[in-house]
This record gives C-alpha cells, sequence and structure tokens, in this order.
C-alpha cells in the first residue's frame, strides 16, 4: 500500500461564507470519520498559519523562516495509506466536495521503515 498526501492551500478555501465554512467543516470531519472506518487515515489537520516556521540546524541551531525557495507552506493536508492510486483520487473526490475546493494528490516514495 502507498501513502498519499491530499492537500490545499489556505486561498482554495476563500470564497466561502462563514456559513460554508462551517458546512464544509463538518462535511469534512465525516469524510475523516470514513477514512479511520475504512482503516486508511493516516493523518491529517491545518497548518496553523499563527505561528511562523523556523529552521533547525544539524547542530540545533534555530533561526527564522524556511527555504528560500519556498514561499509558504498553509492550508489542509490529510495523509491516507491506501492499495492504489485510484483508491487515493476517489478519497481526494470525496475531501473536495467536503471542503468545497480542489485537492492535490501526491505519493509518498516506498519507504520500508515506515
Amino acid at each position: 500500500m502507498t501513502k498519499y498526501l491530499i492537500s490545499f492551500p489556505s486561498a482554495a478555501m476563500q470564497h466561502l461564507t462563514a456559513d460554508e465554512l462551517q458546512a464544509a467543516d463538518h462535511d469534512s470531519r465525516e469524510v475523516v470519520r470514513a477514512a479511520k472506518a475504512a482503516g486508511v487515515w493516516v493523518f491529517g489537520g491545518g497548518v496553523d498559519e499563527g505561528i511562523a516556521p523556523v529552521m533547525v540546524e544539524g547542530d540545533g541551531g534555530v533561526r527564522d523562516g524556511t527555504y528560500p525557495e519556498r514561499t509558504r507552506l498553509d492550508g489542509g493536508f490529510t495523509v491516507l495509506e491506501v492499495p492504489s492510486r485510484e483508491a487515493a483520487l476517489e478519497w481526494a473526490a470525496r475531501i473536495a466536495a467536503a471542503c468545497r475546493c480542489a485537492q492535490e494528490v501526491r505519493a509518498f516514495m516506498y519507504d520500508p521503515e515506515s
């Protein structure tokens, strides 16, 4: 089975009204419950945009910021472990419908240790 990252940026939901956001929250939690019941849920959540990112060096040094080529990481994400790309796309469609925005799907490389 392969793990997939299903994600969207915060801007993808900016068109929603307060009522639509509340409905999206409810509907997305239903999809999470379904993924857990199906045994494919690994992890998910939203990036806390109120906390600035930092870089941690190998020596433990910490500095503000991110990699220069990285503009920002925000929005929500889900990691699922499913038997096929087609299954990942089906779950992404369910998440897209619940969140009212398109989802980006990426496969993680196989790692026997994870």
